[in-house]
């Protein structure tokens, strides 16, 4: 691995100030700052233990390779997914890493109490100040019967008081109640410099609300594509000025494999593909080999989808990728661009990572 990575920007590069806590900074050739997520993604072959061990090693390598963040979603009930516990996992790579951002990507806050999110993320921001990024999303992230058991109910699920809890967090990172609120006499502790606050999601629900509160949006392209569009003019048109945000700022995440050629990059992300069928079926497990994705009996509905889905996802040789990558930017106006690989071979997605990162001389 080249290591001779310095925090300074690279020529050419875009001007966002070093220590802004949202906007990043582009490196090399790259007209975006280029940054990471990672699911701890778990093969048949790997473990659960398997998996975080790549992940801390991705957070060293991106790193040295110029990425700017790095994030970790909040996943349950999923065997082929390992980042359950983004906070544990954050302070983890926090503690191996020395100036890479790290968040969450995000932490589904419906499923915790935000009183409990501030002191996690307070605490990280304590141990690691200016590090820290806290991004908040909706969904349940795992299905009906799992999010019961972790919201400690047997009735119906709903997302209508997200809004509420969003504010409630915000105001006890913030330490920002009213003074006639019920919880103005309680403090979120460790308190202190509070983390941007991103919010996440794949529809125009969260774009707006992000748009309203003037806050940075996280959009979920490698999950909803058919949404990118209407989603960010949405955010965009919604947005409001304010203490966080003078201007809107938009990161979409993007599925990017990169191999030293079209043909090997294909074979690794295939079974990312068939993994994403079968989640979509309600059959989530560990990810399939690539044999297994490649003799695969699709019928010809999933083969359709097989084909939906890679003509969304960026792959090939890393000249390839650069290419796809660039004309997304172009199409989205994204002002960052968040990479995830879904492979569960330590050699490969840091392979891939590298190969990318060379190919914006960002090394």
């Amino acid at each position: 691995m080249d290591t001779d990575v310095t925090p300074e920007r690279a020529e050419g590069s875009a001007t966002a100030p070093q220590d802004d806590p949202i906007r990043g900074v582009a490196r090399g050739d790259s007209p975006v700052p280029l940054s990471v997520l990672d699911l701890s993604t778990v093969g048949v072959a790997h473990s659960p233990a398997d998996a975080l061990s790549t992940t801390t090693e991705l957070a060293r390598g991106v790193e040295q390779w110029g990425f700017h963040r790095l994030w970790v979603a909040e996943h349950h009930g999923m065997p082929g997914i390992a980042s359950s516990a983004p906070a544990v996992v954050i302070a983890h790579l926090a503690a191996h890493t020395t100036s890479l951002r790290l968040g969450s990507g995000g932490v589904m806050l419906p499923n915790h109490a935000p009183l409990v999110v501030a002191e996690q993320f307070g605490t990280l921001q304590a141990l690691h100040p200016g590090r820290i990024d806290l991004g908040i999303g909706r969904a349940p992230g795992t299905d009906q019967a799992t999010a019961r058991a972790l919201r400690r109910t047997t009735g119906p699920l709903s997302v209508d008081d997200f809004p509420q809890q969003l504010g409630e967090l915000i105001a006890f990172l913030g330490d920002d109640f009213p003074v006639d609120h019920p919880y103005a006499a309680i403090q979120s502790v460790p308190h202190g410099p509070t983390p941007p606050v991103w919010l996440l999601g794949s529809s125009g629900f969260s774009a707006q609300l992000a748009g309203e509160l003037g806050l940075p949006f996280a959009f979920a392209h490698h999950f909803s594509a058919q949404n990118t569009l209407p989603a960010l003019e949405l955010y965009r048109q919604s947005f409001r000025p304010s203490a966080v945000l003078d201007e809107p700022y938009a990161l979409i995440g993007v599925q990017a494999v990169a191999a030293d050629t079209d043909e090997e990059a294909l074979d690794i992300i295939r079974p990312v593909a068939l993994s994403m069928l079968r989640l979509r079926r309600g059959m989530p497990g560990k990810q399939p080999s690539r044999r297994e994705a490649r003799e695969y009996p699709y019928s010809e509905l999933e083969r359709s989808f097989l084909d939906s889905w890679l003509a969304d996802a960026v792959h090939g040789a890393p000249d390839t990728v650069r290419a796809g990558l660039d004309e997304l930017r172009e199409r989205t106006g994204a002002d960052e661009l968040m990479l995830t690989a879904n492979v569960p071979d330590r050699d490969t997605k840091l392979h891939s990572f590298e190969l990318i990162a060379k190919a914006y001389r960002m090394i």
